[in-house]
């Protein structure tokens, strides 16, 4: 397991890190920064660190000696000529990911952002190129649109740790679409999934994943926390299985963590609804189910059970063996050292988090 946690918050890059029996605060970065998503590439032992500045736009940083210093490179940038719709030109406003590529290409770097397009870097993030494929599917000028912001966000990115040609992304919204051929064609993968807020809520493209993951021991397993529930596939998306709680806490939310040897193990952090974007009755609970989705357990232990308008955004969860970590809105960190069962709150105060993620 690992003993260093990354806050993305609304105030800069916090690192926290387990000593002993207690998490000490050891560093922030970027102060007074938005920094909407920060991960920890194994491959090359680099954080990265992805900032929204408002004025002066999006910026990306890394650091090679573990967040003492940062150097700035070079953002993802559309081509000249790109646009958004027909007279606007497509312009990068917003970061949501970036994601080591596989094993087999080192230098591979993937980043997610609004309005909906996939950047990827093959120098270790010097540069990055559109990944033109995918923005020009033709469903994107009919079914891509921007639901909590303005723009349809790619916030989801999974590559296939047995074939790095193999990449499934998640749009929010616009739907999940699959690569197999290393981005040189795109299919739609939401057979079986809704969009719940269109007249056609089966429509092949236009659901909201509002983050997609894989099963680390079976790939072939996702799971995705939707706009309109929760879902899972076991076929790499060819189709998906519809596997909310009929009048159970477990439908909205933004996250959902996978275990590392289960394929049928995963949590949520449920919220009430899309226009009530809070804990459900004041009380914040981290639901499990152990069963592919079949039946879930609400695990409170540990964590406030009233007056709690908590929230966990989608990057905002992470699981590394046996402990799992999440932040909120309100600026509370819950660790559980045992699959969840049990909760403690690590650091009260900070500011909104945006993403929470093990390096």
């Amino acid at each position: 397991m690992s003993d260093r946690l990354l806050l993305g918050t609304n105030k800069g890059l916090l690192i926290l890190e387990k000593r002993g029996k207690t998490w000490e605060f050891v560093s922030e970065s970027h102060r007074a920064i938005p920094v909407s998503y920060a991960m920890h590439d194994p491959r090359h032992d680099t954080l990265w660190a992805c900032l929204d500045h408002g004025h002066w736009g999006t910026k990306l940083h890394r650091s090679q000696d573990g967040g003492a210093t940062w150097e700035e490179v070079p953002a993802p940038k559309y081509p000249e000529g790109m646009e958004r719709e027909p007279g606007h030109p497509a312009t990068v406003s917003y970061i949501w990911c970036i994601v080591p590529g596989g094993q087999d290409q080192p230098n591979r770097l993937y980043v997610g952002t609004e309005p909906g397009g996939l950047f990827q870097s093959d120098d270790g993030g010097d540069s990055f190129h559109l990944v033109e494929t995918l923005w020009n599917h033709p469903t994107r000028p009919t079914s891509w649109f921007g639901g909590g912001r303005d723009y349809a966000g790619l916030c989801s990115i999974v590559v296939d740790p047995r074939d790095s040609r193999h990449v499934t992304i998640g749009i929010s919204v616009g739907g999940v679409y699959e690569t197999c051929d290393g981005g040189e064609t795109w299919q739609p993968r939401n057979k079986g999934t809704l969009a719940c807020y269109l007249p056609d809520p089966h429509v092949e493209s236009g659901q909201d994943p509002h983050y997609m993951t894989c099963s680390p021991s079976n790939p072939d397993v996702l799971w995705q926390q939707s706009h309109c529930g929760v879902f899972r596939s076991t076929d790499g998306g060819q189709n998906w299985q519809h596997i909310s709680q009929p009048g159970g806490p477990v439908y909205f939310g933004f996250a959902v963590a996978t275990d590392e040897h289960d394929e049928n193990t995963a949590w949520v952090v449920p919220a009430v609804a899309d226009e009530f974007r809070m804990a459900i009755n004041g009380s914040l609970m981290v639901c499990r189910t152990e069963d592919g989705g079949k039946t879930w357990q609400e695990l409170r232990n540990g964590l406030p059970q009233k007056n709690c308008y908590d929230l966990t955004y989608r990057h905002a969860l992470d699981i590394t063996g046996d402990r799992l970590a999440f932040g909120t809105t309100t600026g509370n960190v819950f660790v559980s050292d045992n699959r969840g069962d049990d909760w403690a709150c690590i650091g009260n105060y900070f500011p909104p988090i945006f993403s929470v993620r093990f390096a």
